[in-house]
C-alpha cells in the first residue's frame, strides 16, 4: 500500500513538471525580434531621406528631410507607438541577452529624444558649429553620388528642397526668438559668414569663381557626359535646371537666412554666461549632461572630475618636459611648443598639404598593426581631407564624416587648415588616430558593418561611447608603437588635458555663471592650445552644452572596464577579444556597456 502511494505521488509530481514544462513561456528566437526591429528601423529611415542618403542609399533621394517642429512631433509620436507595442509583442523576461540589449536601447532613443523634443525651442537652431545651413550642401557635395541621369535630376530637386528646409528653420527659429532663447552674438555673426560664402560666386554673382554647389553640379554633370551616360544636348538640359535652382530656390532662402540673423544681432549678448541664463537652463543642462554622457553625474560631479585630470595630466606632461630637458616650468614650456617654428608647418598650400600628407602616414602605419590588438576590422577605406571653403574656421577642431555601410564611400578625416598657426605638428599625431583609426572611423565602420545585430544598432551613436573609445584609442596608439616622438607624446597629453578641461569650462560656462573670457582664462592657463583653438573651442561648448564633457566620461569608464577585466581575467585577459566585445555590438550608453563587459568577463572565466 505504501509503494503504491508512493508511486501514485510520483506520478504526480512528473505530471506537474510536464504541466510546467508546457505552460512555461517559451524563449523568443533572436531572429523574430530582430526582423521586427529591422522592419521598424525601416520605417524610421524613411521619414529622413537625408539619413537614407548617408548610409549610401537612393531612396526618396530627390527629397530633403521635413524640417519643421510638426514632423518632429509625428517621429515621436511613431516611436512611442513603436516601443509600446514592442512590449506587447516581446515581453522582456523572454529575450535572450543580446535581444534584451537591442529591447532596452530601442526604448532608450525613445526616452532621449521625448527629453530632446520637450526643450526643442531651447536648442540653438542656427550655430557655427553644425547647423543644417552648412549640412545640407556639405551633404550634396559630398554625399549626393551622381551616377546615372536620375541621379542629377534628384540632385536638382533638393537644390530646391534645400531652400524650402531653411525657411523651415527660420520659422523654428523665430519661435525661439519668441521663447526668449537667443544664442551668443558670435554664433549668428559666423553663420552669416558661412551662409554668404554659398552664395558667392557664379551663378550668383559676377566673379571669375564659382560657388561651391555651383561647382559640385558642374561637375557631377561633365562626368556623366564623359562617361556616355547623357548626350551633351542633356548636360546643357542639366545645368540650366541647376542655375535655375540655385538661383530662384536656394540663393533666396540664404539671403533670407542672412537678412534675419542679421536683424537680431542686436538683440544678443556679446559677453553671455551658459544656457543657464535661460529660463528652464539647469533643466536643459541636466538633459544635455545626461545624453552626452550616458550618466546621471552631476554639473558639480563632473566639474570636479575635470579638475582631478587636469592636475593628474599635468604630473605627466611635466615628466616629459624633464625628459626632453627643457629649463624652465611648465608654462614656459607650453609657451615653447605653441611659439617655436619647428612645431609648425609654413602657413602656405604646401604646409597645408604637409599636414594632410604627414597625418596620412601615421593612420597608414597604425593600420598594420591594428591585427595585434583587434580581431574584428572594418572594411571601409579611409582618407584625409580638409574642409571645405565654404564652412572652413580657423583653429576649429577636425571631425569624422562616416562612409557608407558598403564601403563604396570612405570615411573622410576633416581638418581646419585655414590658418596652419593653430594646427601646431605636436598634436596632429594624436587627432589622427582620434579620428581615424584606431578610433572614429575603426569605431564607426565596423558598427556600420555588423551582421549579428538589427540594423538600427549599426547606426546608434552614443556621445561618451564614441568620444570615449576615441579618446582611449589616442593612449592605445602609444601601445601600439605610436608617438616616438617625446613632443608628439606630449602633444597627446595636450589633446587628453584638453577634454579634461573641457569638464571643467563646459560645467562652468552652463552651470557656475562663467563668462566665455572665464572660460578661455582657465584653458590658456592650463593647457598649451592655440589662442585661436581654445576660443573656438569655447564657443562650440557654449552652442553645444554638454557635448564635450562626453569624451572624458566616456574614456574613463572604458578605462575603467579594461582595468577590472584585467583583473578578473589575469591570463586569460585578451587584448584583441576585449576590444572586440567594446566595439562588437555598436555604440551603447555606458551603463549598458559595462552590463556587456561583465557578461563578456564570465564567458572568459569558462571558455576554454
Amino acid at each position: 500500500m505504501k509503494s503504491l502511494l508512493i508511486s501514485c505521488c510520483l506520478l504526480l509530481s512528473l505530471s506537474f513538471i510536464l504541466s510546467c514544462k508546457e505552460t512555461a513561456p517559451q524563449p523568443i528566437a533572436d531572429s523574430e525580434i530582430n526582423a521586427w526591429f529591422d522592419t521598424k528601423y525601416e520605417e524610421l529611415l524613411q521619414m529622413s531621406p537625408l539619413q537614407l542618403t548617408t548610409q549610401g542609399r537612393k531612396d526618396q533621394y530627390d527629397q530633403i528631410d521635413d524640417m519643421s517642429e510638426a514632423a518632429e512631433d509625428q517621429r515621436l509620436a511613431w516611436m512611442e507607438a513603436s516601443v509600446k507595442e514592442m512590449k506587447e509583442k516581446f515581453p522582456a523576461e523572454r529575450l535572450s541577452p543580446q535581444a534584451k540589449v537591442s529591447y532596452d536601447l530601442w526604448e532608450y532613443q525613445y526616452e532621449m529624444e521625448k527629453g530632446d523634443v520637450k526643450f526643442r525651442r531651447m536648442n540653438y537652431v542656427f550655430n557655427q558649429m553644425g547647423g543644417i545651413h552648412t549640412m545640407i550642401p556639405t551633404m550634396l557635395i559630398n554625399f549626393h553620388k551622381v551616377d546615372e541621369a536620375s541621379d542629377m535630376k534628384a540632385l536638382v530637386a533638393r537644390i530646391k528642397e534645400s531652400g524650402r528646409a531653411i525657411q523651415q528653420l527660420i520659422e523654428r527659429a523665430k519661435l525661439q526668438t519668441e521663447a526668449g532663447v537667443r544664442p551668443p552674438k558670435f554664433a549668428y555673426e559666423i553663420v552669416i559668414q558661412q551662409a554668404n560664402a554659398l552664395i558667392q560666386g557664379q551663378p550668383f554673382t559676377t566673379d571669375k569663381t564659382n560657388a561651391p554647389l555651383w561647382t559640385d553640379a558642374l561637375t557631377k554633370i561633365e562626368t556623366l557626359e564623359k562617361d556616355g551616360k547623357i548626350t551633351p544636348q542633356q548636360a546643357e538640359e542639366f545645368r540650366t535646371q541647376a542655375k535655375d535652382a540655385l538661383i530662384n530656390n536656394f540663393k533666396p532662402a540664404y539671403e533670407e537666412l542672412v537678412a534675419w540673423l542679421e536683424s537680431e544681432l542686436p538683440n544678443l549678448e556679446e559677453k553671455p554666461t551658459g544656457v543657464s541664463r535661460h529660463e528652464m537652463g539647469n533643466a536643459l543642462y541636466a538633459h544635455k549632461l545626461k545624453s552626452s554622457t550616458t550618466t546621471d553625474l552631476t554639473a558639480d560631479q563632473i566639474h570636479q572630475i575635470g579638475l582631478d585630470e587636469v592636475k593628474r595630466i599635468q604630473q605627466e606632461m611635466i615628466t616629459i618636459k624633464d625628459q626632453v630637458g627643457f629649463k624652465g616650468d611648465l608654462k614656459a614650456f607650453f609657451k615653447f611648443v605653441t611659439s617655436d617654428p619647428q612645431f609648425f608647418f609654413p602657413n602656405t598650400d604646401a604646409g597645408r598639404q604637409a599636414y594632410l600628407d604627414e597625418s596620412t602616414a601615421y593612420l597608414d602605419s597604425i593600420k598594420k598593426k591594428l591585427p595585434e590588438y583587434f580581431g574584428i576590422l572594418p572594411k571601409a577605406d579611409l582618407v584625409v581631407k580638409r574642409v571645405e571653403s565654404f564652412r572652413e574656421q580657423a583653429g576649429a577642431p577636425q571631425h569624422y564624416n562616416q562612409g557608407t555601410p558598403d564601403g563604396s564611400r570612405p570615411g573622410t578625416y576633416y581638418v581646419h587648415l585655414l590658418d596652419m598657426n593653430a594646427m601646431p605638428k605636436s598634436t596632429m599625431e594624436g587627432v589622427a588616430y582620434h579620428e581615424g583609426s584606431p578610433g572614429h572611423h575603426m569605431q564607426v565602420s565596423i558598427a556600420q558593418e555588423l551582421e549579428s545585430v538589427p540594423k538600427f544598432r549599426t547606426q546608434m551613436n552614443f556621445n561618451a561611447y564614441a568620444e570615449g573609445w576615441a579618446l582611449y584609442s589616442e593612449i592605445l596608439a602609444k601601445e601600439m608603437g605610436g608617438y616616438t616622438n617625446p613632443y608628439y607624446d606630449f602633444g597627446r597629453l595636450v589633446n587628453e588635458i584638453w577634454r579634461a578641461i573641457r569638464l571643467v569650462t563646459d560645467t562652468g560656462l552652463h552651470s557656475k555663471g562663467w563668462t566665455e573670457a572665464d572660460a578661455i582664462a582657465y584653458f590658456s592657463e592650463n593647457s598649451s592650445i592655440a589662442p585661436g583653438a581654445i576660443q573656438a573651442e569655447v564657443r562650440r561648448y557654449m552652442v553645444f552644452p554638454g557635448q564635450a564633457t562626453g569624451y572624458k566620461i566616456g574614456m574613463l569608464k572604458i578605462q575603467e572596464l579594461r582595468k577590472f577585466a584585467e583583473t578578473e581575467l589575469g591570463e586569460k585577459f585578451d587584448i584583441r577579444r576585449f576590444h572586440d566585445r567594446i566595439l562588437g555590438g555598436g555604440a551603447l550608453p555606458l551603463d549598458l556597456l559595462e552590463k556587456e563587459v561583465k557578461r563578456w568577463i564570465e564567458e572568459e572565466k569558462v571558455r576554454v
